[in-house]
């Protein structure tokens, strides 16, 4: 998925390769950890965290409704370098462990915090978390489990075509799709999550 939503807007990805590699730098060493401490957590708590988070995200995004649509000129300053990093370690944290919404996370992280649209956030998160921190999520916990390769093809056919036709439609329908859509993604990942963590107490 990372791989076609990058392909598509990958010339958009020059005018913020500061924040990119932000996401790079201090967001991989918290997935590798979330990799590892993964055994020692209990799931039905990780995913009663990220559905409620992603719920609240919706919930925000409807309650915005100029929130994401425009972009506005940033200045990195160290202060808001602070604000950024942490939360982006934290995250890649929970992509090494229960990767399930952590690209939501990201996305309106960006948006918050350098006041960019959601075109540019989606672009910065599928080439950042769904290229290489799940690429490198997916190798650290392949060690400690096993793979099923006979769904792998089908999953890698599947979501790069629709990471790419994604990423074409929202560039031909504008930030306004794709913040209906967000909304939308975000409600069904949490209520997932949320079902997931019920679950576990049955």
């Amino acid at each position: 998925m990372g791989l076609g939503g990058s392909i598509r807007n990958f010339k958009s990805l020059k005018k913020d390769l500061n924040i990119l590699s932000q996401i790079l730098f201090f967001g991989i060493p918290g997935v590798i950890l979330g990799s590892y401490i993964v055994k020692f957590l209990s799931d039905q708590y990780l995913y009663l965290i990220l559905g409620i988070f992603s719920i609240t995200l919706a919930i925000y995004s409807l309650r915005k409704p100029s929130f994401g649509i425009d972009s506005e000129d940033y200045n990195i300053s160290p202060g808001l370098n602070f604000k950024f990093i942490i939360p982006i370690f934290l995250i890649g944290i929970l992509n090494g462990s229960v990767s399930s919404g952590t690209g939501l996370l990201v996305t309106i992280l960006l948006i918050k915090i350098f006041r960019i649209d959601f075109l540019r956030a989606v672009s910065l998160t599928f080439f950042t978390v769904g290229i290489f921190w799940n690429a490198i999520g997916a190798f650290f916990l392949s060690r400690i489990g096993s793979i099923p390769t006979n769904l792998l093809i089908i999953l890698i056919l599947g979501s790069f075509s629709g990471g790419y036709f994604g990423a074409h439609l929202s560039n031909l329908k504008g930030n306004r799709l794709i913040k209906k859509t967000f909304t939308v993604v975000c409600m069904l990942v949490g209520l997932s999550l949320l079902t997931k963590s019920i679950a576990f107490l049955r």
